[in-house]
């Protein structure tokens, strides 16, 4: 120990470890949509919050809606009427948990008795991410209760304002849904995805800040319904059903029990049918924790899916994942044996450039969202440590040194191409001493999934 009561020169040891940059998160998604209880202005001063799980949710913003018992008698018995469904937030959590989701935010833009989803209602939440100050911020953003639109424009009006929010922002990227679930075929002989590519408009927009999914998922979750309410029905004017018609589903449980049963059944009976994209969040989430953000979000398989609501084909797919639009759209598939996968990762910018047969680097999901993650990391451990140091040959080297600690890191990961560090990324970094500006040059190799496998087969005949 140093004894500084003695004449001479005492030495104390600091223990200083170099500036490291950690990985910013980069799955939390900004779920925006109606809820059942809207928070009041004074909680969280009325910025979205963030939660991590189901219950989290249920405490601060409630349940799914209740909807109303319609039933019909058919040749099988009483059968439950599928309800219209708006508000799909509740059901789009417990998807988007279920398939892996953690953390993420609750825009509310309001409750289940508005009159219907209003698109001025969604643009607002769009902007009340900017009041988020958390460092953590959602760097996805997932519209549930998009598809209930009634105007089909403004269902893609609102991805497109969100599509240029993101490209503003540099750090967030949305998952989009189509407005159909299937292959409707739509006025003027268009179907849905041929409506979705002429109506998704990317004039002086990015694409590689946004990724669709198709079809929709019928899933395993069952509606919510209100036993309050007076059951109504069509078919037989006799029978079974007939003698629920004007009654609450409660009463019955007390004056028919076996009616009861049967309804609730029948209730049981039906599912949940869901745009994918929260889903799909999920997705994002547990591939980005358990491999890293650089594998891309396919053939992964979904929880609580029954099947898509369409089956596709291979030549199907092929229309879907690559036109000459360059608007990708991502397949979700079912296999036999393997259960219902997400069977492409690209993103709207899907197309290779025209010019000179370029390849496009941001046509794939976990490019453009590994590239956001990577440029978000780097600068903030920048801007917090190396700010208003002086722009001396020094600090250039301390900062190169701590970039390329922090890539070569992810080369070992497995997150960068190359054979070596060199080939896998340089860094740059100087200025002049007689200005402000540090200059900070990146060049990395980021991998490409192995989308297309090629098997080239030979027979070798025998030599005599």
């Amino acid at each position: 120990m140093p004894n500084p009561t003695t004449p001479g020169v005492s030495v104390k040891e600091n223990a200083k470890l170099p500036y490291s940059i950690a990985l910013v998160e980069s799955s939390i998604p900004a779920f925006i949509g109606y809820t059942e209880i809207k928070p009041d202005s004074s909680f969280n001063k009325n910025k979205p919050p963030k939660i991590s799980s189901l219950l989290e949710y249920e405490q601060l913003f409630g349940k799914a809606k209740e909807e109303n018992i319609h039933l019909k008698d058919t040749e099988k018995g009483i059968t439950a009427v599928a309800p219209s469904v708006k508000f799909l937030m509740y059901y789009s959590l417990q998807m988007y948990f279920a398939n892996g989701g953690g953390s993420c935010y609750i825009v509310s833009v309001g409750t289940y008795t508005s009159a219907g989803v209003e698109k001025s209602f969604l643009e607002s939440g769009i902007s009340k991410l900017d009041d988020i100050a958390d460092t953590k911020k959602p760097t996805l953003i997932v519209f549930p209760d998009a598809v209930s639109l009634a105007n089909q424009d403004d269902f893609y009006s609102i991805y497109t304002k969100a599509i240029g929010q993101d490209q503003n922002a540099k750090n967030r990227f949305v998952i989009l849904d189509t407005y159909y679930g299937n292959s409707t075929t739509l006025s003027g002989g268009f179907n849905t995805i041929d409506y979705f590519r002429n109506k998704i408009s990317l004039t002086n927009l990015n694409g590689s800040y946004a990724a669709v999914y198709f079809p929709h998922l019928k899933t395993i979750l069952n509606y919510t319904f209100n036993e309050k309410t007076f059951i109504t029905h069509d078919g037989l004017e006799e029978g079974q059903v007939g003698d629920a018609d004007g009654k609450k589903l409660e009463d019955l449980q007390l004056s028919d029990s076996l009616l009861y049963n049967q309804i609730k059944e029948a209730i049981r009976s039906l599912n949940v049918i869901l745009p994918p994209s929260s889903a799909i969040a999920g997705i994002y989430a547990k591939v980005d924790t358990t491999k890293g953000v650089w594998k891309a979000p396919a053939n992964v398989g979904l929880n609580y899916v029954i099947a898509p609501t369409e089956k596709l084909s291979d030549e199907e797919q092929s229309g879907l994942n690559i036109h000459e639009t360059g608007k990708s759209i991502n397949a979700i598939r079912s296999f036999t044996g393997k259960g219902t996968l997400v069977w492409g990762a690209r993103t709207l910018e899907g197309k290779d450039k025209k010019e000179e047969n370029k390849d496009n680097e941001w046509k794939y999901v976990h490019v453009r969202r590994y590239y956001n993650m990577l440029k978000q990391s780097i600068a903030i451990v920048l801007e917090e440590n190396f700010i208003d140091e002086p722009n001396i040959l020094y600090t250039w080297l301390h900062a190169k040194t701590t970039i390329e600690n922090f890539l070569n890191q992810q080369w070992v990961d497995g997150a960068l191409m190359g054979n070596s560090p060199k080939e896998a990324y340089k860094v740059t970094v100087g200025g002049t001493e007689d200005t402000s500006t540090m200059n900070v040059t990146i060049e990395v190799a980021l991998v490409r999934p192995a989308e297309f496998i090629v098997l080239n087969f030979s027979h070798k005949l025998q030599q005599s």
